[in-house]
């Protein structure tokens, strides 16, 4: 069963030259317990394509199928996260806070299936209600 939700950043940490050895530690220990959203998918997928044809592209492409879409459960961004999302979004408007959409729908995933959202850009989700997040950094 899922608990955490990875951003995108966290799941392009083992691809780094050096990866964070805390990040690798805790995806190892909580491997049976991740998600992602649609959302992060898709920037992976489109961080990806934006290489040219490479051994580098393809390295990426095959960590991305071989082992992100083999072993984590990629969550939709459904009606339940738009109506969430949608509340949340029009709150910090009229707060004066104009969030990324697609932070807002990443934020919504995650809060919608209640688990803990995974980044590294903390300040990124700043201001959601209720939105449990996580630095694995730390």
């Amino acid at each position: 069963m899922s608990r955490y939700l990875l951003d995108t950043n966290i799941i392009s940490e083992p691809l780094r030259p050096v990866p964070n050895p805390k990040i690798l530690e805790r995806l190892r220990k909580h491997q049976d317990q991740l998600a992602t959203a649609s959302v992060v998918w898709h920037e992976l997928l489109f961080g990806c394509y934006r290489f040219p044809d490479s051994e580098r592209r393809a390295a990426i492409e095959e960590y991305l199928q071989r082992v992100v879409a083999a072993s984590i459960e990629i969550l939709p961004y459904d009606g339940h996260a738009a109506r969430w999302h949608a509340v949340e979004r029009a709150r910090l408007a009229l707060a004066g806070r104009t969030p990324p959409l697609a932070d807002g729908q990443i934020a919504a995933v995650a809060r919608t299936n209640d688990l803990v959202l995974v980044t590294l850009n903390l300040m990124d989700y700043d201001g959601f209600r209720d939105l449990r997040v996580e630095d694995w950094r730390e």
